[in-house]
């Protein structure tokens, strides 16, 4: 089981305790944004001198900023407010969607600054193109920076399945990759000195809906998002379910219809995302091949919706297959929440009807009491929030030790 995507931790020694407690106090401002010293002792078990001491410290770097509470009346000594530097330190936040290209500049705090999009064509192997494309946004984001603003770290979201460690992507469904070095085509590129940290675009919807969206406070979840496949990603105990090689969680391929199921493109029949994805959809419906796209899906659930009767067939008919999918999913993990993200979030939203029918029918009752069944709360940027999150992740591990390497 995978923690946190976070890079691997220096050698132990005398500092690691106060190290872990920096990064610990400023992951806490980080996600929940400015709290009192008196909140940040309770959190982390620790007392209020030792909280002073880790807060003059990230204050002395540049990462926090402490402030007089507001409001009067309160008696005895009030406790500073602490607050993430959100103009001090950013990461630069790449998402490679099959149709677009995002990249963002994100502040410490999580709030995106800036972003630039751009279309991308699903016309085969495009490495070049697409790091490209990154690279001169990622250049751009960090040129147009505050100034005495630090980038801290990269983090790159990517539909397909990531090698842990470099980046590479073993696998691009739709367009061709296999074994691209994107990760480090895109460090060599954006000229900055900083590792690019990629990760796969379900795998980081899940942390991101975990830490910061529809599942926070939740230990137990599953994310399904939906792009042109499905993917998938699993926490378990509030961590990260990689496998033993980091490719675990394609939910896209548990099969779920063998006998007379859609081929699926990776070579299988009657997998959940050949069943469930925008190609199953828009061919029930009855649209041309030539129409595809996020915008095509939403077309044909809002159509269904109205009560067009072509299109209410194709959204219970893949509402059916989804619903069998989460029934599995539901008893073999037994996660408090459900989260659909990508076009999974608008196909579940035009077929909860049938996906609730499958669950009631097949999911065990102790299982089915507890779950709940949820739309990401960051919309269409949960996997670039959980870029920006990967590329957070040096900082929260070591503040000071990063900010002194990038002064």
């Amino acid at each position: 089981m995978l923690t946190s995507p976070t890079a691997p931790g220096a050698e132990a020694t005398s500092d690691e305790g106060p190290r872990r407690n920096l990064g610990a106090l400023l992951r806490h401002l980080h996600l929940a944004g400015p709290m009192s010293r008196a909140e940040l002792a309770e959190r982390m078990n620790l007392n209020r001198s030792t909280i002073m001491a880790l807060t003059t410290r990230l204050s002395a770097a540049g990462l926090v900023r402490e402030r007089q509470p507001g409001g009067l009346g309160r008696s005895g000594r009030p406790s500073l407010v602490v607050t993430p530097a959100a103009d001090r330190a950013y990461v630069l936040a790449f998402d490679v969607a099959v149709d677009r290209l995002t990249a963002a500049r994100v502040s410490l705090g999580g709030r995106v600054q800036d972003r630039r999009v751009a279309t991308r064509s699903r016309s085969g192997p495009d490495l070049d193109a697409v790091v490209g494309v990154l690279a001169e946004f990622g250049r751009d984001l960090h040129r147009t920076a505050r100034p005495g603003a630090v980038c801290v770290g990269v983090g790159a979201s990517y539909c397909g399945m990531i090698r842990p460690g470099d980046g590479t992507v073993r696998y691009g469904p739709y367009l061709g990759w296999v074994d691209q070095a994107f990760g480090a085509e895109l460090r060599d590129q954006l000229g900055l000195g900083l590792p690019v940290r990629v990760g796969n675009e379900a795998h980081l919807g899940a942390w991101a809906e975990h830490l910061r969206g529809a599942g926070v406070g939740v230990r137990n979840l599953i994310y399904l998002h939906g792009d042109v496949g499905v993917g998938g990603g699993i926490i378990v105990g509030g961590e990260a379910l990689g496998g033993e090689s980091g490719y675990g969680s394609e939910l896209g391929h548990m099969v779920v219809n063998p006998h007379d199921g859609r081929p699926c493109s990776c070579g299988a029949r009657g997998c959940l995302e050949a069943e469930v994805g925008e190609r199953a959809l828009l061919d029930e419906a009855g649209r041309p091949a030539d129409v595809i796209g996020r915008e095509a899906v939403r077309d044909v659930v809002e159509a269904a919706l109205r009560g067009d009767p072509a299109s209410r067939r194709a959204v219970d008919r893949v509402g059916d297959w989804l619903g069998i999918g989460v029934a599995n999913l539901i008893n073999l993990f037994n996660p408090g929440m459900l989260v659909f993200g990508g076009i999974m979030r608008d196909v579940y939203l035009g077929a909860r009807e049938r996906v609730d029918e499958r669950i009631a029918a097949h999911v065990l009752p102790v299982s089915r009491h507890r779950v709940r069944l949820e739309v990401a709360a960051l919309g269409d940027d949960t996997t670039l929030a959980g870029a920006a999150e990967l590329g957070f992740a040096d900082l929260m591990a070591n503040p000071l030790g990063v900010m002194g390497s990038l002064a």
